[in-house]
């Protein structure tokens, strides 16, 4: 149905039953004009710090005697001016105190519904409803609901966006899931512990502050750098343990589910059939024990991580839920740039690779930490040959390949003929795989 499909309906007497956010919402919504004020003093702390001064203790009881008020009033208003409805082929948003707007979010262009719970949110029992969507820049979201209202929701657009009857999508209920991985939290820990970039941050925390206060003698300076960088050093590691705490991996007939968080709570979905790209990185000292990380590329949608750390075999069988008929290539089956390629780049060619087969198209890069990505071919959108002076002399090329999701796999350091053919073989696999590929289908 329609927008205009809607206004005939309530026209004929059939209104679209419209519902509020939890009541627990107002109590989030208030903090906005407290947030002006947070805003205002940071932007000038100076001046912040002068009005502050010149108040007196009966004026700033005044202040915050009024203040209160209206955050409160501000938080009721914009929650109950806040509806929104389900018809058949979409979801609409109502919001607005002043200036209205309406969103219409079409069900079939929804590429992700994920159920997210910050840490006071799963006190108050309550859950956020992100929706990722084609061709929006961010997500939509309704915060907040129920826990069961949230998921149940979740269920009816996912089974609408399938296909079901309106009469019965609200009795399918929320798909059954079957755990396919799970990441120890000894194992994460170990694994951030054996990562480069761990190590880099907090040692630049470490040592950049030191030097900066031998030079100027300032310790605003020493702020200024320090903070930022304890900050970078913390997000590598004690933010990535929390943000990857207890990672789950699930198989639904809506997609493979993704349960993750120690503070706050993320219930994340990969759409099927619309990953545009697979990334399996294997950094150097995870190499003896094993271990990849594996990396999403989906059109329209924030999931990018599915496998934080695991065994590479049990890593690979997640893949496949993935990509179905898509085995990884062996080191072995990659075929090397030739050796002249390194008077283009040093050391570095040898950690190119690549491998054509008859679902993916497979390149590898890096030395150290090597990235092997996947593309299958239904899902290569162009194709492209560059060469500049030097890779010319030669007799090298470069073959890019462009997927949906707006990121691009290169084979580099080609020999110049092989580029060629491959260059044409490509862009034939692709027509093909676009021709014979299923449809992307919720609950297919």
């Amino acid at each position: 149905m329609t927008a205009q499909g809607v206004d005939d309906a309530v026209l004929k007497g059939n209104p679209v039953a419209e519902r509020r956010l939890h009541p627990v919402t107002p109590l989030r919504r208030a903090w906005a004009p407290v947030a002006v004020v947070i805003g205002w003093a940071l932007h000038d702390p100076d001046q912040a710090q002068r009005q502050l001064t010149r108040l007196t203790t009966t004026a700033l009881l005044i202040g915050l005697a009024v203040l209160v008020p209206v955050a409160a009033l501000y938080g009721f208003l914009s929650w109950w001016f806040t509806h929104f409805a389900v018809t058949e082929s979409e979801l609409r948003i109502r919001t607005g105190l002043l200036f209205r707007r309406t969103a219409h979010i079409r069900l079939e262009r929804v590429q992700a519904i994920d159920v997210t719970q910050p840490l006071l949110a799963r006190v108050a029992g309550v859950a956020k409803l992100k929706l990722d969507v084609i061709g929006a820049d961010k997500k939509d979201e309704l915060a907040f609901l129920g826990e069961r209202e949230a998921r149940a929701l979740r269920a009816e657009l996912l089974a609408r966006a399938a296909g079901f009857a309106p009469e019965t999508a609200h009795e399918v209920g929320e798909a059954p899931a079957r755990e396919l991985l799970r990441t120890p939290p000894f194992q994460l820990a170990i694994s951030l512990v054996l990562t480069g970039s761990t190590w880099g941050a907090l040692a630049a925390a470490l040592v950049v502050p030191p030097v900066l206060w031998l030079a100027t003698h300032s310790v605003w300076t020493v702020l200024a750098t320090g903070v930022p960088l304890l900050g970078a050093a913390a997000t590598s590691s004690v933010g990535r343990f929390v943000g990857e705490y207890d990672w789950t991996v699930g198989e639904s007939p809506d997609g493979l589910r993704i349960d993750h968080g120690l503070l706050d709570r993320t219930h994340e979905t990969v759409p099927p059939g619309r990953v545009q790209a697979v990334r399996i990185v294997e950094p150097l000292l995870w190499r003896r024990r094993g271990w990849v990380r594996v990396e999403l590329d989906v059109a329209g949608s924030s999931n990018s991580v599915l496998v934080p750390v695991a065994p590479r075999e049990l890593a690979e069988a997640v893949v496949a839920r993935v990509l179905p008929d898509v085995s990884v290539p062996e080191a072995a089956a990659l075929s090397r740039p030739p050796r002249r390629a390194w008077r283009c780049v040093p050391v570095w060619w040898r950690g190119y690779g690549l491998a054509v087969t008859e679902a993916v198209f497979a390149a590898r890069h890096g030395l150290l930490r090597r990235r092997l990505t996947l593309v299958p071919h239904a899902k290569v959108q162009s194709v492209r040959l560059t060469q500049g002076p030097w890779k010319g002399l030669w007799r090298l090329a470069d073959v890019h390949v462009d997927t949906g999701a707006d990121k691009t796999v290169t084979a580099r350091l080609r020999d110049a003929q092989e580029a060629q053919e491959l260059l044409r073989a490509q862009a034939e696999r692709s027509r093909t795989g676009r021709r014979d590929a299923p449809p992307d289908r919720w609950m297919a």
